[in-house]
């Protein structure tokens, strides 16, 4: 063991269960919301010797460093609020998912409707069509008609002319 630094039990493995270094000291400047910049001083001591990498310390004081990067980022790290973020951000997605799905049936039903109109239109247009062509025929046939009764009768013409005028044209 080094003699700069107490070693530290834990209750888990005999044999990994002693750590080689001290635990970084808490200063106000080193930490940024509650965890430790690994740029301060407090890690001084591993680049110092206080760790040795290279095992050649006393005997049995190997470190887990897996494990003790673990416990220490279990102690500083919160994970509620990334819980919380996910859970909000699949919830905003379901929703944004559900509005999607939503425009695209109305889009379809929009599409459907287009369609209805069109062919109620094109219906329309050919009624219309149909009721001038049936119009211009019996303009033609009532023209037809007084021209044939002011011929055949032209006095009695005259004065049913002159007793009903004819409507001005548009």
């Amino acid at each position: 063991m080094s003699t700069k630094s107490p070693c530290y039990n834990t209750a888990h493995n005999a044999s990994y269960s002693q750590v080689s270094m001290s635990p970084p000291e808490v200063s106000g400047s080193a930490t940024t919301s509650g965890m430790h910049s690994a740029t301060s001083s407090s890690y001084a001591g591993s680049a110092s010797g206080e760790y040795d990498s290279s095992g050649s310390s006393a005997a049995g004081s190997s470190v887990d460093l897996v494990e003790l990067l673990n416990d220490r980022m279990t102690g500083a790290f919160d994970p509620l609020p990334l819980d919380r973020g996910l859970a909000k951000q699949a919830q905003t997605s379901g929703e944004l998912n559900a509005k999607h799905r939503e425009l695209m049936e109305l889009q379809a039903l929009a599409q459907r409707r287009l369609a209805s109109t069109r062919v109620n239109f094109a219906d329309g247009m050919k009624a219309a069509k149909d009721v001038k062509k049936d119009l211009d025929w019996t303009q033609k046939r009532v023209s037809a008609l007084k021209t044939k009764a002011e011929r055949k009768y032209p006095t009695e013409y005259k004065t049913a002319n002159n007793r009903y005028p004819a409507i001005a044209d548009y």
